[in-house]
Order: structure tokens, then C-alpha cells, then sequence
């Protein structure tokens, strides 16, 4: 694949969103680190933005940028889907990070982010932390206000169902206070470290978000679903304007986050996503990149919590974008969507199935489960294919069991 003329129809684009079609597949994870790499090396991209959880991503970030911090920290990613991030083919894209930040000033340091809302015991540890270190009396105050959660430490989709239904009041009003006390205080904190700072920060957001997500499941998956997407935009959006104004941010995420909702069945649902939401804000200079395949393996659980397995990707079914690509001949190609002929893009651009593999896959019931209706030119910029693929290899890591009460600092 012609990795340059891929670089140069990126241009100056200042969100470039790379997806995947699963979360376990080996190939995916390594031409996106290799697309980052060369965007990285060519036009000094100021962050990655990755689809986990902000405290996680802030210890691959410490270990990126070189900044000290305790040994016990590296232990991010620890619950499952661990494989997601815990594997080998991330791991050597931090690494390689790592050595380029070496010869960079600390300023211009390539960071990495976290983008998702599920940390929400672990944000708001990290946001006591912070206080007690800047404004002691401040973390007394947001302790007692955290402690509306706290009870539900363990399951906070319990406390969701338990505010809905009145059986507890909402915790909203006390997570909202912390942030809003936070910012008004951003000139005076920041003297303690801008990178301090936005990590309290982003982590106090994190909460207030997690706190609404958890009550909005209870109204409907299109709801939770908006109310993430939007989490991640207004992270991504934050991070542009900490970084600068010439700042431009990578963003690795699920094509079902990547690609434009609008050219999927999720617009028919009400629902939309990052990359729909960067094209609004950012029109031409969002660029997107989508992945697919036939078949293979894949890494994967068949229920949330369960063991991760290597799983057997089934073939695409007839009427898929994936069959077409098959169908091709070729293991693998790289077709840019906004180049096409006017001839290719009429075929291309009539409605068909694309496939969606999460953490979870469920090959016994793949139509209902892994299909929905897209048109693939409206949907990305670009859409890399692997006719066979294989899964991730997963890093050695001991699940932290109970309560999360010493994640991540467990051993």
C-alpha cells in the first residue's frame, strides 16, 4: 500500500480518525499504527485520542512523554476487554512513540488520550489526588461530594437504575459541582502543571458524564449511545484547544465511532457519532479511514465478562460491502472514496451491509448481531481491506479482581 500518496490525500487535515471493523484484529491495529507513525514523522500530529478510558490512556501518556511517575502505575488496562489495548501490536506502536518523543522538545511531544466514560470510580480517585496535592480544603469538599457515588463504587449501573426510579437522588448536581469549583479555579491550578490540570480536569468531566450515562441507560440505547459519542467529541474538541490552535489530533476508535453515522442505518435510529460530529465541526479537514475483511480469526469474548477467545470471523454474507471486496481476488487494497470514478461510485454508493465486530462476537446470530446498512463513499475517506486477518496478540496480565479499590496501582 502506497503509505505517501495516503499521506498526501490527508493533507492538512486536522482530525484524522482511524477505525477498525473489530476490536481484536491484529491487522487493523497495525497498518493504524503505521498510518500514525507517518503522520507522526511527516506533519507533527500533537496527540492520539484512542477509544479507552482517560486514566488508562494517562499511563501510556506518562510513559510516551517520559514522565516520571511511580512503577506500580504502568498497570493500565487491567479489566476486561483487556486485549483491546493490553496487546502486542499497541505495545509496540507505545514503544516506537516513546523513542520518537526522545528527540522532540517536551512541548511538541506527541501525547496519547483517552476518550471514553467508563472509568468512573478510577476519575474520580485521580481527581482526589489532585486536589489533595493543590487545594486540600477543595478535596475535603469534593470528597463529601463524591460520596453520593461512592456506595455504587462497585456497579454504577446500579446507581443509574437506583436515580431513575427515585430509589436514590440524583448524584448530578454533587459531580457537576466539583468540575464547575475546578474550573473556576483553572488559573490558580495550572501554576501546579497544565498537563496536571487538564488530567484533573478531563477526569472531573469523565464523571459528570459517567454519572448521566448511567442514569440515560435506562431511557434507551439510542440515548447512552448519543450521550458517549458526544463525551468523546467534547474530549477530542478540549484537547485541540489545550493543545493549540495549530494543533491536530489522531483519533483510533471502532469504524462504528469513525465513519459518518449519517450514511448508516444509526441516522435512521437518532443516533450519531464522533466522526459524524467531526464532519460538522470540521468539514473537509476531518478525514476518516475504515477497515474491513472476509474472514480469519479474531480476538473476542461471546458475552460481556466472559474470557477473551480466538474466534473464527465467518465469511461475509452476499450482500455485504465485505463480499465485494472479496470477491475482488486481491488480499489486500487500499481504495480511496473521494477518488473515485464517477462509474465506481454510483456502484459503491447504493446502500449494502457492513459487518461490525465489538469485543463481542456472536457468529451464531452475525446477521442480527454484526450487520447494518451503510454507503461506504458518504460513510469514510478511505477504506483499507485484509481479505484474511488474524487476531491481536494479548499481553500477559493478571485481571484485578473485587472492588477496584487498588486499580490501578495492583500488582
Amino acid at each position: 500500500m502506497d503509505m505517501d500518496r495516503l499521506v498526501e490525500r490527508i493533507g492538512a487535515s486536522r482530525i484524522v480518525l482511524i477505525g477498525e471493523a473489530s476490536h481484536g484484529t491484529s491487522e487493523f491495529y497495525r497498518m493504524r499504527a503505521r498510518i500514525t507513525r507517518a503522520l507522526i514523522e511527516n506533519h507533527a500530529f500533537s496527540f492520539v485520542a484512542i477509544e479507552g478510558d482517560w486514566p488508562d490512556a494517562a499511563r501510556i501518556d506518562h510513559y510516551v512523554r517520559h514522565v516520571k511517575a511511580p512503577a506500580a502505575e504502568w498497570m493500565a488496562f487491567a479489566r476486561f476487554p483487556m486485549w483491546m489495548w493490553r496487546n502486542r501490536e499497541v505495545a509496540e506502536f507505545v514503544d516506537w512513540l516513546r523513542v520518537h518523543n526522545e528527540g522532540v522538545a517536551p512541548a511538541a511531544m506527541t501525547s496519547v488520550h483517552g476518550l471514553d466514560l467508563y472509568s468512573l470510580y478510577t476519575s474520580m480517585l485521580v481527581v482526589l489526588d489532585y486536589l489533595d496535592s493543590v487545594d486540600p480544603p477543595a478535596a475535603a469538599a469534593a470528597r463529601r461530594r463524591y460520596g453520593c457515588l461512592t456506595p455504587w463504587q462497585e456497579d454504577p449501573a446500579v446507581y443509574g437504575r437506583a436515580a431513575v426510579t427515585g430509589e436514590h437522588p440524583s448524584c448530578a448536581p454533587a459531580v457537576i459541582a466539583i468540575l464547575t469549583e475546578l474550573l473556576k479555579k483553572r488559573s490558580v491550578y495550572t501554576e501546579a502543571g497544565r498537563h496536571r490540570f487538564l488530567d484533573a480536569e478531563q477526569n472531573a468531566r469523565l464523571v459528570a458524564s459517567a454519572e448521566l450515562y448511567y442514569r440515560t441507560m435506562y431511557y434507551g440505547s439510542r440515548e447512552s449511545w448519543n450521550l458517549r459519542d458526544s463525551h468523546m467529541f467534547e474530549t477530542l474538541r478540549n484537547l485541540l484547544r489545550f493543545h493549540g490552535p495549530q494543533s491536530k489530533g489522531i483519533v483510533w476508535a471502532h469504524n462504528s465511532h469513525v465513519g459518518d453515522s449519517a450514511a448508516t442505518d444509526m441516522a435512521k435510529r437518532g443516533e450519531f457519532n464522533i466522526g459524524n460530529l467531526c464532519r460538522r465541526e470540521f468539514g473537509p479537514a476531518s478525514y476518516s479511514i475504515g477497515f474491513g475483511t472476509n474472514s480469519g480469526t479474531v480476538a473476542a469474548a461471546s458475552n460481556w465478562d466472559e474470557p477473551m477467545q480466538v474466534m473464527t470471523v465467518r465469511p461475509a454474507l452476499p450482500a455485504s460491502y465485505e463480499s465485494l471486496c472479496h470477491r475482488t481476488g486481491e488480499p489486500a487494497f487500499l481504495l480511496p472514496l473521494q477518488r473515485l470514478s464517477p462509474e465506481l461510485r454510483g456502484k459503491l454508493i447504493e446502500p449494502r451491509l457492513e459487518r461490525a465486530i465489538g469485543v463481542i462476537y456472536r457468529p451464531e446470530t452475525e446477521r442480527e448481531s454484526h450487520y447494518f446498512s451503510a454507503q461506504l463513499p458518504l460513510q469514510f475517506n478511505e477504506y483499507l481491506w485484509f481479505n484474511t486477518t488474524t487476531a491481536v496478540s494479548p499481553l500477559l496480565t493478571r485481571e484485578l479482581p473485587g472492588l477496584p479499590d487498588t486499580y490501578p496501582f495492583g500488582t
